[in-house]
C-alpha cells in the first residue's frame, strides 16, 4: 500500500462509486473497509439503500455522488453508459471539483475511451482508463486486477482508491485507451475460451460421458483452462445465475470485431465465438451466467446437461 492509503481515515480522498451492480458493489465495499468516506449511486434505489445500510453514504445522481468528491469511481456496462454520468444530465462533470479524477472501469473501445477522456480532461479534471478483471468476490476483497493508463496526476490522484481496489495494478501507459486495448485483449481471451469449454462440455455429455469426471480430468489436464475450472461448475450443478452474463460477451467480442474490421487484422476464432454468444443471447440466455452457452450447444443437438429439462 502506497503511504497515501495509510493516512487517517479523516485525511483520506473522498470516493464516489457510481454503479452499485456485483463488481461495483464489492468495489465500493473494499473502499468502506479500508477507511475512505463512500458515496454510492445506482439507478436502482434499492441498491443505493442496501449500501447506505452496509454504512456508506448514498446519492441519487452521479452529480450529487460526485459533489466535494477526490475520486469517482465508475463502474458501469459500457461506453455509453459512461459518456452519460460524466455529461448527461445530472451527470458528473457538473458538479466534480477540478482537480478531481475521474476512473472508469467499464470495458469499451480504446478509441472512445480517449475520446471521453479528452473531453473531460478539457474542463480541468482527470481521466484514468482502469478497466477491472476479477470478479465479484474479489472486488469486495479488494483484490482486483486494474488496467490502468493514463496521465502521472490522474494515477496520483487516484493512487489511494486503487491501492484499497487492486491485488494488482498494471500501469501500462501515460494515455487513456491503453488499458482499454490490453482489457479486450483479455476479453477476446475469455470469450474464446468460454465458448471452447462449453462446446467441450456439452460435446463429452453427447458422448454419454460423466462432465464430473471429465471436469475433473481436464482440470488436472493440458486441455484446461481458468475459465474451463471457473465457469463449467456452473454447469455441473445446472447454475446459470449470472455471475457475469451472455450479453457481456456479446458486447465485448463485438468491440472486438469491430477494432480489427478498422485494423484490417483477421480474428476469425473470436469470430466464431461471438457467434456462439449470439446464438445463446438469441435463445434467450442473454442476461444468464456466461456458461450458457454449453445450454445451447445441449438445446440444439438434444444434448441433456443437469438441471436441464428432458
Amino acid at each position: 500500500m502506497s503511504p497515501a492509503s495509510e493516512k487517517p481515515s479523516s485525511e483520506r480522498p473522498r470516493v464516489a462509486v457510481i454503479g452499485l451492480g456485483s463488481m461495483g458493489y464489492g468495489m465500493a465495499l473494499s473502499l468502506k473497509k479500508a477507511g475512505f468516506t463512500v458515496t454510492g449511486c445506482d439507478v436502482s434505489a434499492d441498491a443505493v439503500k442496501r449500501f447506505v445500510a452496509d454504512g456508506g453514504q448514498g446519492a441519487d445522481t452521479p452529480a450529487g455522488a460526485a459533489q466535494g468528491a477526490d475520486i469517482v469511481v465508475s463502474v458501469v456496462v459500457n461506453a455509453a453508459q459512461t459518456a452519460t454520468i460524466l455529461f448527461g444530465t445530472n451527470g458528473v462533470a457538473e458538479t466534480l471539483p477540478k482537480g478531481a479524477v475521474f476512473v472508469s472501469s467499464a470495458t469499451m473501445d480504446p478509441d472512445v475511451a480517449r475520446r471521453l477522456a479528452g473531453d473531460l480532461e478539457a474542463t480541468g479534471r482527470h481521466y484514468l482508463d482502469a478497466p477491472i478483471s476479477g470478479g465479484a468476490q474479489r472486488a469486495a476483497q479488494g483484490e482486483l486486477t486494474i488496467l490502468a493508463s493514463g496521465s502521472e496526476a490522474a494515477f496520483a490522484g487516484a493512487r489511494p482508491a486503487l491501492d484499497a481496489m487492486a491485488a494488482k495494478l498494471y500501469e501500462l501507459g501515460d494515455a487513456a485507451g491503453q488499458g482499454a486495448a490490453f482489457k479486450m485483449i483479455n476479453q477476446l481471451l475469455a470469450g474464446v475460451h468460454i465458448a471452447a469449454a462449453s462446446e467441450a462440455i456439452a460435446f463429452a455429455a453427447k458422448q454419454g460421458l460423466d462432465i464430473r469426471k471429465v471436469y475433473e480430468v481436464i482440470t488436472a489436464s493440458a486441455g484446461n483452462s481458468w475459465m474451463f475450472e471457473n465457469r463449467m461448475p456452473h454447469v455441473l450443478d445446472g447454475d446459470y445465475t449470472p455471475r457475469s452474463a451472455v450479453d457481456i460477451f456479446v458486447k465485448d467480442l463485438g468491440i472486438i470485431q469491430d477494432m480489427a474490421r478498422t485494423a484490417k487484422f483477421p480474428v476469425p476464432v473470436s469470430a466464431a465465438a461471438l457467434q456462439m454468444f449470439l446464438m445463446t443471447s438469441a435463445s434467450g440466455m442473454g442476461r444468464d451466467d456466461d456458461a450458457s452457452v454449453a445450454r445451447m450447444y445441449a438445446k440444439v443437438t438434444g444434448t441433456k446437461l443437469p438441471g436441464e429439462p428432458n
